[in-house]
């Protein structure tokens, strides 16, 4: 699974430049006992400490995405892996191939019935959303949007946004991101 990949990854990089826990702690200010149950896959990874952890360890967050470094412009059904972010209420699928120059971030997002994000995002870069299936309200900035199969919404995600689906029955969105994160 792509998040035990993850995890593993990350202690073996911190192995490989013999930085200890404590020094990792110290460069992300993060816990030691935080980055100890991430290494040993007994603690979610938000993308925030992802990130963290990826500039403690001197390396760029794209790394923990990238299957074997091999460029790859298609990504195939069955090769999908799904993942949830913390403090998201979604499922998450990338839908990106893997090059240097790559500059978005489109993924696959699904949400469950009657879903409301509890947390309010902001970010830098831009988001963009198309729903594919059901329906979805998007609040950026305290304005609530609600898009229906086939509509779409673009803004700069330094705003402040959250969302969520008022169906109950599962949407699914067509969303694209910049800069790239993963």
């Amino acid at each position: 699974m792509l998040m035990d990949r993850i995890y593993s990854e990350i202690k073996r990089i911190r192995l490989q430049k013999q930085i200890t826990l404590k020094h990792l702690s110290e460069r992300t200010g993060l816990s030691v006992s935080f980055l100890s149950q991430v290494e040993r896959g007994s603690s979610s990874l938000a993308i925030t400490s992802l990130k963290k952890i990826s500039d403690g360890l001197g390396v760029h967050i794209s790394h923990f995405f990238q299957d074997s470094g091999n460029q790859r412009y298609t990504v195939k059904k069955e090769d999908y892996q799904p993942f949830r972010i913390e403090g998201s209420i979604a499922e998450y699928v990338r839908l990106s191939g893997e090059f240097a120059e790559r500059r978005l971030e489109p993924m696959l997002v699904t949400l469950d019935p009657l879903q409301v994000q509890e947390t309010v995002f902001s970010h830098p870069g831009e988001e963009f959303f198309f729903v594919l299936e059901g329906e979805v309200k998007v609040y950026v900035e305290g304005e609530e949007y609600l898009l229906k199969k086939g509509e779409a919404i673009h803004y700069p995600s330094r705003l402040q946004h959250y969302w969520m689906n008022p169906l109950n029955q599962r949407a699914q969105i067509l969303c694209v991101l910049t800069p790239v994160i993963f």
